[in-house]
């Protein structure tokens, strides 16, 4: 965990910190977004000491990092940045292996650990561990560079704008392995951007700065769907939702009170309850409100009007959880070419209902909501 704590930072009269306090708990990648100049790669720089706060304190695993040894912290920190930093007259598996043998750790680990890393930027190692950084394009070059981040066995990582100069699809790529390098290895990350798209895609959580101060610390769905202020919605821009339709998920696009109904009911009764809300189909719940089943108007129409719902109703009903998003939901109502799919909760109770209209309904309140703002 790492913990920012009444941190102010001043150059002469300048103040660049004001009171930052923020809590980064053990395994997320926080990303500090923000104009130029609101002491993004500052704060970044404090965790390892390379710079210092003019006053308050930082603490890692609730140890104030004032009291380590600045050259011991940074060898347990790996720390990635726009250039990679890698050294030119070292091969790339002597780049990689320099902190964990100045640690003294083990070499035939140090050599196995070297093996995998590559394998997990994406680089064949037996390829590429003898080559020298000028023999390696850019994007390689930085690939080595989050390897040897990595490599310390650290908890924290620290990155500063790391992708930045590359070419998109280098970009987006190394985005990608660094994603699943997190969520495998599970490291405490702060990453320094200026791209709110590079943020979304790879934050649990954003931090967004002005002026050295926070102006909204949320989810990066939160922050799209919820900004906290109209700097915050200009800064991220008024059309990001519609650009990310990945954040809204299926409790954002369903009908939150859908119809449903008793599988003790009867064919007669059920045929009532669709004319009365003018539907077509209803969701069959037990009194626990578990989704059990589907009636259909057409199912209805083929029965005996005395029969119970509950001998039949549809039984294999395709449904989606909650935190589910708008592609996924689009992507398996084209699939299965069905126009409503039920939302349950993790206990597999109906909590909504997702229907094209119920879509078409959430992406325009959407767009009204953006051009109200213009």
């Amino acid at each position: 965990m790492i913990r920012f704590e009444g941190i102010v930072k001043k150059y002469h009269r300048q103040t660049v910190i004001n009171d930052f306090n923020l809590t980064i708990n053990d395994g997320e990648l926080v990303v500090f977004i923000g104009p130029s100049g609101c002491g993004k790669t500052t704060l970044l720089k404090m965790v390892n000491r390379l710079i210092q706060p003019t006053s308050g304190e930082i603490y890692v695993n609730g140890k104030a990092i004032s009291e380590t040894d600045p050259i011991q912290l940074r060898r347990n920190i790996g720390y990635v940045i726009q250039n990679t930093g890698l050294f030119p007259h070292m091969s790339i598996k002597e780049n990689i292996e320099l902190i964990p043998k100045l640690k003294g750790e083990d070499p035939q680990a140090i050599e196995k650990k070297t093996d995998e890393l590559l394998s997990l930027v994406g680089l064949d190692p037996e390829e590429y561990k003898y080559r020298y950084p000028k023999e390696l394009s850019g994007g390689q070059q930085q690939r080595v560079g989050v390897a040897r981040a990595f490599s310390t066995d650290s908890d924290i990582i620290l990155m500063d704008e790391p992708f930045s100069a590359l070419d998109p699809v280098t970009r987006s790529s190394l985005q990608d392995e660094l994603f699943n390098m997190q969520k495998e290895l599970n490291k405490t990350i702060i990453f320094v951007t200026h791209d709110m798209d590079e943020a979304y895609k790879i934050a649990d959580k954003i931090c967004l700065l002005k002026d050295g101060e926070i102006v909204q610390y949320d989810t990066p769905e939160n922050i799209l769907k919820n900004p906290a202020s109209h700097y915050v919605e200009e800064f991220i821009g008024k059309r990001r939702v519609w650009n990310n339709p990945e954040v809204l998920k299926a409790s954002d696009i369903m009908i939150t009170s859908p119809v449903k109904v008793s599988p003790k009911r009867n064919v007669l009764q059920a045929i009532e309850i669709m004319k009365e809300n003018k539907v077509d189909s209803l969701m069959v719940t037990d009194r626990d409100s578990n989704l059990v089943g589907l009636m259909t108007l057409k199912a209805v129409k083929l029965q005996n009007r005395t029969g119970l719902i509950e001998d039949l109703m549809e039984r294999n009903v395709l449904s989606v959880q909650e935190e589910e998003n708008l592609i996924e939901v689009l992507k398996i109502m084209n699939e299965h070419k069905i126009g409503y799919l039920p939302v349950i909760n993790e206990a597999g109770k109906l909590t909504g209902l997702i229907t094209r209209s119920s879509i078409l309904s959430a992406l325009s309140s959407q767009l009204i909501d953006m051009e109200v703002a213009f």
